[in-house]
């Protein structure tokens, strides 16, 4: 299996020039024809910043709307006393404390856990389980807020996390090999934009230091910084 798929990523790498930088659109076309799984793959973006990610200002984190969305639907859970409004804005779990309680005793169904202030003296002490797993609601993800009903709304339309990992890099799906090229291009250029608006004022020299669009497990396609 593994001189196959080794077989597999060759004639994808033999198919382009890897050491070419290309145009987005391009780039997505490379990347969709050169995917090696046999399900249909996701088509990524991972944009490399010059940032020295051990001091807190230069970490980069928060949640964007990409005009189209990719992702399949996340399981919420929201723990407010809104529970009303949680409900109707399409929550698929709504509590307060006893919510709390299942995760302490080992519920872990749900993909991102929405809540108002008062309740993360609570979240909190659950540190060690949700921070790991990148569950902790936080006010810069919109995931920690008085208006419940506005996120919940916003994560079900497809609303997407992003933060910086230690190394700099900013990883995200942003379609589908069936997806149309032009709707990834939106997209990305969203993506990337937001990126260069959160430049830390610390930062000195070139902040964007590369960018390559890839399929699952398919090789990296270098990307024009424009």
């Amino acid at each position: 299996m593994s001189k196959k798929l080794t077989k597999k990523t060759k004639a994808a790498l033999a198919s382009f020039d890897s050491k070419q930088i290309y145009d987005l659109d391009k780039a997505i076309d490379i990347a969709k024809k050169t995917s090696i799984t046999k399900f249909e793959s996701s088509i990524d973006i991972a944009i490399k910043l010059n940032l020295d990610t051990t001091k807190a200002d230069q970490q980069l984190r928060g949640a964007i709307s990409l005009p189209h969305n990719v992702s399949k639907p996340l399981r919420i859970l929201a723990i407010t006393d809104q529970q009303a409004e949680a409900k109707q804005a399409g929550a698929d779990f709504v509590g307060e404390i006893d919510k709390i309680n299942e995760i302490k005793a080992g519920w872990m169904d749900f993909d991102v856990i929405i809540t108002n202030p008062k309740f993360m003296i609570e979240l909190g002490k659950l540190g060690k389980i949700l921070g790991p797993r990148g569950l902790m609601p936080n006010p810069k993800t919109g995931t920690v807020t008085q208006d419940i009903a506005t996120a919940i709304t916003e994560y079900r339309k497809g609303k997407k996390e992003y933060r910086t990992d230690s190394f700099g890099n900013i990883h995200m799906t942003i379609g589908k090999q069936s997806t149309e090229t032009q709707k990834i291009v939106e997209n990305a250029n969203t993506l990337i934009e937001l990126i260069k608006s959160r430049r830390p004022s610390a930062v000195k020299g070139v902040y964007i230091q590369n960018i390559s669009i890839s399929s699952t497990m398919g090789p990296g396609v270098k990307v024009k910084i424009n």
